[in-house]
């Protein structure tokens, strides 16, 4: 299901930090309350996608490029995880038409950054069985009623957001000419959603129609 919220923007990027682009809370609201329950919320997609205008545009999808953290940092994420999130990134621009190279030689530059935040915490733990007594007394003589609840579900486990934020630089200049970011809900400890499965699947929402289409939409696979 794919499903287009407003209209699609055909804006300049940001610049990187405009547009509310960096605002806390951005992936709790996109996830809240008036976007459905966290069940629906599970493996959901939000996109959010920016290109320059112009020559900036035109020089997208060609000549080489590198791509590198982002300067403001990994977002907590560890290395290794960092590392995995860029081959990701790296194997959609290549596959798009780009050629790999050194940063210092690249034409131009994909900085990548990751960000977890917690959107729900865990459940606490059920009790398994619960219940209520109750007695009475009348003419008759007494009665004395027992209910039993027996629940044997597990508690979910905490709802997380990884955010996969990215913006493709002239190397020469400096300019910006797109950028992009891509929000995933999942349970913590899943062994669906590995570093490697989430990677994978927000690089490629991320850029699937690269870098023509922009504004923002939310996926669901």
């Amino acid at each position: 299901m794919l499903a287009m919220s407003g209209t699609a923007l055909l804006a300049q990027p940001g610049p990187w930090g405009g547009r509310d682009w960096d605002r806390p809370g951005w992936e709790r609201d996109r996830y809240g309350p008036s976007r459905g329950s966290s069940s629906a919320a599970e493996g959901r997609i939000e996109i959010a996608r920016f290109r320059a205008e112009g020559d900036g545009a035109a020089a997208l999808r060609s000549g080489t490029i590198a791509v590198s953290p982002m300067p403001e940092g990994a977002g907590g994420i560890d290395l290794r995880q960092d590392a995995t999130y860029q081959a990701a990134v790296e194997s959609e621009l290549l596959g798009s038409g780009y050629q790999a190279a050194p940063a210092a030689g690249a034409g131009q530059v994909a900085e990548v950054r990751i960000v977890r935040n917690e959107l729900e915490p865990a459940e606490a733990k059920h009790k398994p069985v619960s219940g209520e007594m109750s007695m009475g007394v009348s003419n008759r003589g007494s009665m004395m009623g027992l209910g039993l609840y027996i629940d044997g579900t597990k508690p979910k486990k905490a709802l997380l957001s990884t955010m996969l934020e990215a913006r493709i630089r002239d190397r020469a200049s400096g300019k910006v000419l797109w950028e992009g970011r891509a929000a995933i809900a999942t349970r913590e400890g899943d062994d669906k959603w590995t570093d490697t499965a989430i990677a994978t699947r927000l690089a490629h929402a991320l850029f699937d129609g690269f870098p023509l289409r922009t504004g923002e939409e939310s996926v669901k696979r």
